[in-house]
């Protein structure tokens, strides 16, 4: 782990300006990293703005792309309609299938009825339907550990539904029948590992043969910034957790706050949501899903008399790129203006996506 004592550097974000300062007393912020945006959340958010710029509004998107309310409203400004049931697209609209991941029959209808469909769901989150359906396929009973209701847990139950049990509890595990078939086990990716551990632990012990993946269904980004929360915990007063309550793995981040120890642990949507009462030493971390910007503007609030540290548990660099329908159409736009223009086709630059961070294209939409 390092660690640097000097004033973290917080470039312009575009973010609107914050009312006056509240009226605290704090010596230092410890602030955690990674922290924030993740990247299938760098990959939707920069998807969705591509779609926002190329096409005339309406864009519609299926469920919220992302759960952080910033940057659902920030998009929302921007013509993009979040619908919950893709037959309230019109047809020959473009459509945006979410990060979370969609039924099969739910891409299967945003094909046929959208003029142009990109499906931004997280690799990750594709790595566990594709075990779905082939344990499935197999004959498998698949016990799935996940949240009733959360939009990833419903779009990877759809793809075997007759096949998936669903559980989120070692009580839950207990009341699953002796099943007759080999059984596997998988996973929400946003799930912390306490979350996880003992229910895991649990459908082992009742199923003692049980098949699980060679590589985790967890979210790396998920267990990064748990690990990076872990390691300011014991030395804060207070921990300040960035992130919509709809969002899975932040909710996790703030009750593995509370669990290791934090005397006191607030989560916020914006920096005005701040108390005047902190004194001494504040943890600040951001869920995948929240933006630069929000966590700049709370940096700014505290204005900590001491600085900003930061604690670094691991460099984070998982890239993924564009939804390939994506791809296709910016290099065939890229070949045909630069072919217009009287520019070398052999010759042009490629577009930089992975160098483009996702909170500035949030940042511009704001402008």
């Amino acid at each position: 782990m390092s660690r640097s004592s000097s004033p973290a550097g917080r470039r312009g974000s575009g973010r609107e300006p914050t009312d006056t300062l509240v009226s605290v007393t704090v010596e230092r912020v410890l602030l955690a990293e990674p922290r924030g945006f993740c990247a299938g959340v760098e990959m939707a958010i920069k998807a969705l703005a591509w779609m926002v710029r190329t096409f005339e509004p309406p864009v519609y998107c299926y469920h919220e792309i992302v759960h952080n309310q910033i940057v659902v409203e920030r998009f929302e400004r921007r013509g993009v309609v979040f619908v919950d049931d893709v037959e309230d697209v019109p047809p020959g609209r473009p459509i945006m299938l979410s990060a979370h991941g969609s039924a099969p029959e739910v891409v299967a209808a945003a094909r046929q009825r959208g003029s142009f469909v990109v499906d931004s769901v997280c690799p990750l989150v594709t790595k566990v339907h594709h075990e779905v359906k082939v344990r499935s396929g197999k004959g498998y009973r698949i016990v799935y550990v996940g949240h009733e209701g959360h939009e990833e847990a419903v779009g990877t139950m759809a793809v075997a539904p007759h096949a998936i049990s669903r559980v989120e509890s070692v009580a839950e595990v207990d009341e699953l029948p002796s099943f007759s078939e080999s059984v596997a086990l998988l996973a929400q990716t946003t799930l912390s590992h306490r979350d996880w551990e003992n229910v895991a632990v649990r459908v082992r012990e009742r199923f003692p043969e049980v098949w699980t993946p060679g590589r985790s269904d967890l979210c790396f980004a998920t267990t990064n910034r748990q690990s990076s929360l872990l390691a300011i915990a014991e030395r804060c007063d207070t921990i300040i957790v960035i992130g919509s309550a709809n969002s899975s793995n932040t909710r996790a981040l703030e009750r593995l706050a509370g669990e290791a120890g934090c005397a006191r642990v607030l989560r916020i949507n914006h920096a005005d949501e701040i108390p005047d009462d902190l004194t001494g030493t504040v943890g600040v971390t951001a869920g995948a899903s929240a933006p630069d910007e929000l966590v700049d503007a709370v940096l700014d609030r505290l204005a900590p008399t001491a600085g900003v540290e930061v604690v670094r548990v691991t460099d984070e660099d998982e890239y993924f790129p564009p939804p390939r329908n994506i791809r296709e159409l910016q290099a065939s736009l890229e070949l045909a203006s630069t072919a217009m223009l009287g520019g070398s086709v052999l010759t042009r630059p490629e577009m930089e996506d992975r160098n483009l961070p996702a909170s500035d294209v949030l940042a511009a939409l704001a402008d």
